[in-house]
């Protein structure tokens, strides 16, 4: 077991160090080049029609879930606690000028996010039950034609879900709801398993249903609480971008109980905060987005922008100011204790508390639905649609496993994985961008002639 480890930290070093972050941030940057950055320069035009049209009942084309169901899923498992306590984190140790590299992340991100789901849509299969499949392993066997590519990244992502989809979420929760309100972790665990059970036992479909409620309301209660931290710390609000943008180049100094950090450390972890908390590049949002009811591509592909931007550029960026306005990043503390130590101190009484604590667990338990989707399909990938009920009846009791602390070398394990599932998909990115670019070309070529008409 010793040795296992030993071989797990030096893989782990890699996908999740400098090497990999670059790889994906770069794909982005190409991809964001070749697309004459088009995630950035038409991002009003994007926003008008995802933001603007979230609850809109008008669906033309084939599908299985709403579009808004399909992102809605996707944001369920992306928007997790690396949104409250990794962003705390990313300060705490490369200062306030990681949040400047982790919008910088976020912005190339779009463009990578987009070109995943354009590709999920385009190489997508229906099965003969009628559902609608699609994700990396699909785009890598029918566009790449490498089947042998796609097991790799089916095998990396139906056993990374167990990790990071499923134990350190519930272990978030227990360990947030024992703080604040003295639950108990198998309690909460076995709560956490029924209710996770009632949804993910029927399918994307309720998922689905379940997740556009969860979703809109579990961001709004989150974003809302931690506006008025903002508005109340308003004064504090450009010096606050000022030590964003001014450490970003020069990493900050120690100062209280923050130990200092260099521009590597800042950019570093900055970098990685985007691309952790947003999953683009890592292949795993596109298998949501496959089944979603849509007439082109490209047309699901702004959902793909959409999602990056509301989990990293808003989500993420408010806990990065509640933290830095309310002066508590300089405290030495780190991770969730560090958001709520900031939440705490911008709200009067324990409210502060409560947000975050509700917060994570909305956001965890949200993750868990949208990364067993996740899962179960890139285990049918690999052995048939016969293995889903099976995936999701052991996927059940390992969430109270983790309620209560239990296998965390499996979360290590699990967490190498994760960034694995990387290189396949990037892989299959990188070779198709041509399709991108060129179904792009045609949707838009299209959509002004509507417009002229």
């Amino acid at each position: 077991m010793e040795t296992l480890l030993k071989i797990n930290g030096i893989i782990h070093s890699f996908v999740w160090g400098p090497p990999m972050l670059v790889l994906l941030v770069g794909t982005g940057i190409y991809l964001t080049f070749r697309t004459n950055f088009f995630s950035i320069t038409k991002l009003g035009y994007i926003l008008k029609n995802t933001l603007l049209k979230m609850f809109s009942k008008e669906e033309k084309g084939e599908g299985e879930v709403t579009a808004f169901q399909a992102v809605a899923t996707a944001l369920a498992a992306t928007v997790g606690t690396g949104n409250i306590a990794g962003v705390a984190t990313a300060i705490a140790v490369g200062g306030p000028g990681a949040i400047f590299w982790m919008w910088i992340a976020a912005l190339f991100g779009m463009t990578t996010k987009f070109a995943e789901v354009v590709l999920a849509i385009q190489y997508r299969e229906k099965t003969p039950d009628g559902r609608f499949v699609g994700g990396p392993m699909y785009y890598i066997t029918n566009g790449l034609k490498k089947k042998w590519l796609a097991y790799i990244f089916a095998v990396f992502g139906a056993m990374a879900a167990f990790g990071i989809g499923n134990m350190v979420q519930s272990n978030s929760i227990a360990a947030s709801l024992e703080a604040t309100f003295g639950l108990n972790k198998f309690l909460v665990g076995i709560i956490l398993a029924v209710f996770a059970a009632i949804v993910i036992v029927g399918g994307i479909k309720r998922i689905g249903t379940v997740t556009e409620k969860l979703v809109p309301f579990m961001a709004a209660f989150y974003i809302l609480g931690g506006l008025v931290i903002i508005i109340l710390n308003i004064k504090n609000i450009p010096e606050a971008f000022k030590l964003i943008f001014s450490s970003a180049f020069t990493g900050t100094a120690a100062v209280g109980g923050f130990a200092g950090s260099t521009l590597k450390l800042a950019m570093t972890k900055g970098v990685a905060r985007g691309v952790f908390t947003n999953e683009a590049g890592l292949g795993s949002a596109p298998i949501a987005h496959a089944a979603a009811t849509t007439d082109h591509p490209v047309r699901q592909g702004l959902w793909g922008v959409f999602e990056v931007f509301m989990d990293t550029i808003v989500i993420c960026s408010i806990t990065a100011l509640v933290i830095i306005t309310s002066g508590v990043w300089k405290s030495g503390e780190t991770g969730a204790a560090l958001t709520t130590m900031a939440f705490k101190e911008g709200l009067p009484g324990n409210w502060g508390g409560y947000i975050v604590s509700i917060g994570i667990l909305l956001f965890a338990f949200s993750t868990i639905l949208g990364w067993e989707y996740y899962g179960e399909r890139c285990a049918e990938y690999i052995f048939g649609p016969k293995v889903n009920m099976i995936y999701r009846i052991i996927w059940i009791p390992f969430i109270i496993i983790g309620a209560i602390g239990g296998l965390e070398t499996l979360w290590d394990l699990a967490d190498t994985l994760n960034g694995l599932m990387a290189i396949p998909n990037l892989i299959g990115v990188f070779a198709l961008n041509g399709v991108v670019i060129k179904l792009t070309k045609e949707f838009f070529k299209k959509e002004y002639a509507t417009e002229k008409r």
